[in-house]
């Protein structure tokens, strides 16, 4: 696993000139000319980069899959995040990269800024490349402006340079939470399926005593057997459902305690082990925040 810590190396390591910023970049992909090293093998950056890319011929490996960048998509990879590229992409690339840019802002460039805080609120930075958002023409006329905007300001730089340009990145990652929420909204009939597939997932879970004993299941566990992401799952329920994975999850765990709690005599405490909860006490306090009463008032409104 090969480290690239610094935007400036990273320019190198694509065939670019020193940036003019050392924390901060915006790179255009018809200029890259990747050199041929090891590193591209597999790698992460220590960097927030975002990128808007049409007709990259190369095939990213993010994650433990391949994104073909064949339309005007946007990704947003975090720090520490797992990339490669194949010896063939490097050599496709120095002939013909594609088109679109690609924004690199280091963590200490937010240092003592609202958005440090506020960027680990942007789910998308989670989301896998095969859940890239696809963009508007028009959308993508918005998103190339701030690219632009924000170059034009790092090559002056002066006391308000950083303010000036996060204020652009802030207003990037707006857009582009409302891009993803209208991407939810047009893959309406999609993501219904996915949501009926989770319900069912939900179902079966906790049908089957045996899967039940491994303990209480998570968004992980789901997200993986509908190939997503975790953070894209719970954004994409919460765009049709207004609740979130864990929230759903959470009503199938009341849903299936209130038939216990019904229809036998298991104790609470019997029935909060039989639910995969590893403590009483937890399944309690989930019971009573969901319904405002406690499992055992809750049975005891039925006699």
């Amino acid at each position: 696993m090969h480290t690239i810590n610094s935007i400036s190396e990273f320019h190198r390591l694509l065939g670019l000139p020193e940036p003019l910023h050392p924390l901060v970049s915006v790179i255009q992909i018809s200029d890259l000319r990747p050199v041929e090293s090891e590193i591209w093998e597999q790698f992460f950056i220590n960097f927030f980069n975002i990128s808007l890319k049409k007709n990259v011929s190369a095939k990213m490996k993010y994650g433990q899959q391949y994104y073909d960048f064949d339309k005007g998509t946007m990704n947003f990879i975090a720090p520490k995040q797992v990339q490669s590229l194949s010896k063939s992409d490097i050599q496709q690339m120095k002939k013909e990269c594609g088109h679109g840019y690609i924004l690199l802002f280091h963590p200490d460039f937010l240092y003592k800024h609202p958005l440090a805080t506020m960027i680990k609120n942007y789910g998308f930075f989670s989301y896998t490349v095969n859940e890239a958002l696809h963009v508007s023409v028009q959308e993508e006329k918005d998103i190339i402006e701030i690219f632009q905007k924000i170059e034009t300001e790092y090559q002056h730089i002066d006391r308000h340079t950083q303010d000036i340009i996060l204020s652009q990145i802030d207003l990037l990652l707006n857009y582009s939470n409302r891009f993803y929420e209208r991407q939810f909204i047009t893959r309406k009939a999609v993501n219904h399926d996915l949501l009926t597939r989770m319900e069912q997932l939900l179902t079966d879970y906790f049908a089957d005593e045996q899967t039940l004993k491994n303990g209480l299941p998570t968004v992980e566990h789901f997200a993986g057997k509908l190939n997503l992401s975790a953070h894209y799952l719970s954004d994409m329920l919460r765009s049709l459902t207004g609740q979130s994975a864990q929230q759903h999850i959470h009503d199938k765990q009341v849903e299936k305690a209130k038939e216990y709690l019904t229809l036998s005599n298991l104790s609470v405490a019997e029935i909060a082990y039989q639910l995969g909860f590893e403590y009483p006490q937890s399944f309690n306090k989930l019971f009573k925040r969901k319904t405002n009463m406690s499992p055992l008032e809750f049975r005891q409104s039925f006699n």
